[in-house]
């Protein structure tokens, strides 16, 4: 499904009383919360009820519209930029993030980063817009964690071949697992120099560490707050809706246009 295909799949109501509110009033209201941080029950009153805007968030999370919507973009950006919608390398890559009281139900204790709190796994392509995520608590590891990651991903990116990871990902039992799950794919370690000293940028690595590095511009995401793992991953996707947009509107992209129409 396309760009605008999938943006007309958004808009039109498919049943009910006819929409009070206009669709870009209430997807603005969702990327305030997602870039300011604040509570929905503080969402400024120039918007719509918070009630309705949570209510739409979490219709749309539930029909799965939300990934529609960034599937579609993130291949369109890819076509724009001259590559194939679908990619053939990955990089692989986790971060561990502090939880709040409310989110605390469901967390664990990462030893190496020495955070307590939760886990985000993602899979990148080389532009940095992510493949695929997945949250869970802090203690689980890497190759735990790229297992979930990756399983069942095969049928929805059937032309990777190499996924890159650092050394946490090392281990003939996960790169076999790896070429069986994937039907052939390739998992390659990045490691540092021998002797390397201090910060050194790593070859592939700093694509999916600038990604991390762009989540981070959205303050509801500078801490997980969530209390359902579920709602932190549609946060993330949301995440990377916003910055698909904002690559395509900065090149005048022709479904930008569409993007501020749909209402």
């Amino acid at each position: 499904m396309g760009v605008r295909a999938t943006l007309l799949a958004l808009a039109v109501a498919q049943r009910g009383r006819p929409r009070t509110h206009p669709l870009r009033r209430i997807l603005d209201a969702i990327f305030y919360v997602l870039r300011t941080g604040c509570p929905w029950r503080y969402l400024p009153s120039n918007f719509p009820a918070w009630q309705t805007v949570y209510y739409h968030f979490r219709q749309f999370r539930r029909k799965n519209t939300l990934h529609a919507l960034y599937t579609a973009l993130h291949r369109a950006e890819r076509e724009r930029v001259g590559r194939h919608p679908d990619a053939t390398a990955a990089i692989m890559d986790s971060q561990s993030v502090k939880t709040v009281e409310e989110s605390g139900g469901i967390r664990g204790y990462d030893g190496g980063k020495l955070v307590k709190g939760r886990k985000r796994h993602r899979l990148v392509d080389t532009l940095g817009l992510p493949i695929a995520w997945y949250v869970t608590p802090a203690d689980l590891s890497d190759p735990q964690g790229a297992r979930r990651l990756l399983g069942g991903l095969a049928y929805f990116v059937p032309r990777l071949k190499k996924v890159w990871a650092d050394a946490a990902y090392r281990g003939k039992e996960l790169a076999e697992w790896c070429r069986q799950q994937g039907a052939g794919w390739d998992l390659e370690i990045v490691e540092r120099e021998p002797g390397t000293r201090g910060f050194a940028v790593q070859p592939r690595r700093w694509i999916v560490e600038r990604s991390f590095a762009w989540l981070s511009r959205n303050r509801r995401l500078a801490k997980d707050y969530e209390r359902k793992v579920q709602t932190s991953e549609t946060l993330i996707e949301l995440a990377s809706t916003r910055l698909v947009l904002s690559r395509r509107a900065a090149h005048r992209a022709p479904d930008s246009a569409e993007v501020r129409s749909c209402s």
